[in-house]
Formats: C-alpha cells, sequence, structure tokens
C-alpha cells in the first residue's frame, strides 16, 4: 500500500507541476510525463539536500531558506528534465505558486522519515 501511495503522491505531485506551468509566467511543462519526470527529480534532488543539510533547509521546510530551496530546486531541474523550461523569476513565481497549491493540498515528501516509522510496530 505504501508503494502505490508513493504513485498517487506522483502522480498529484506532476498534476500539481502541469497547473503551475499553466499559471506561471517562465515556468513551462512540456506534458504530462515530463511533469512526472520532474516531480521525481524534485523529489530526490530535496532528499539529497535533506540528507546533506538537514531537515530545516529542504524545499519542504519552512521559511525563506526553505523557499529559496524550492526555488532553486525547480530551476536545477530543468537540466535533468526534457520538455521543462524555468527562468530564476520562474522558479521563485513556481516555489510559490507550489507553496499556496501545498497550504490545500499537502504533498509532502515521498522520501519523509516520519512515513518509514510505522515497520517498527
Amino acid at each position: 500500500m505504501r508503494f502505490l501511495g508513493h504513485v498517487v503522491r506522483f502522480i498529484v505531485s506532476a498534476l500539481v507541476l502541469m497547473v503551475v506551468g499553466w499559471l506561471v509566467p517562465g515556468f513551462t511543462v512540456g506534458g504530462f510525463f515530463s511533469a512526472l519526470l520532474l516531480a521525481l527529480v524534485i523529489a530526490v534532488i530535496a532528499w539529497i539536500i535533506e540528507s546533506v543539510f538537514g531537515r530545516r533547509i529542504t524545499p519542504f521546510g519552512r521559511g525563506i531558506v526553505g523557499f529559496l530551496t524550492s526555488a532553486l530546486v525547480i530551476w536545477l531541474s530543468q537540466f535533468l528534465v526534457s520538455g521543462v523550461s524555468v527562468s530564476i523569476i520562474g522558479a521563485i513565481l513556481a516555489a510559490l505558486v507550489i507553496g499556496i497549491i501545498d497550504l490545500f493540498i499537502p504533498i509532502s515528501s515521498p522520501f519523509d522519515k516520519s512515513d518509514q516509522s510505522h515497520g517498527a510496530r
């Protein structure tokens, strides 16, 4: 069931990225599969940053550092996923819009350590 939860989370993330691509100038996603791959790349880069710097600095963290890290992760992801184009301003606006959408549809990291704690029972 955890695998299905991760799949649904990535699909919802891809749909959110497609909506953001429609709303934000300077942020374009080529299609659903590009958005799905972008969601995966963003999650992996965020997991790497979280592993190195801790939870406070991740895109899923709160505050200005998390916001700027999120924008940086979005901008860097364009170099790993074809069909995605992001300007610096587009990455900042996308991070803002994704943050606002996250208020209403919370999407946590699929690599969240608290999600893995149920196996210790």
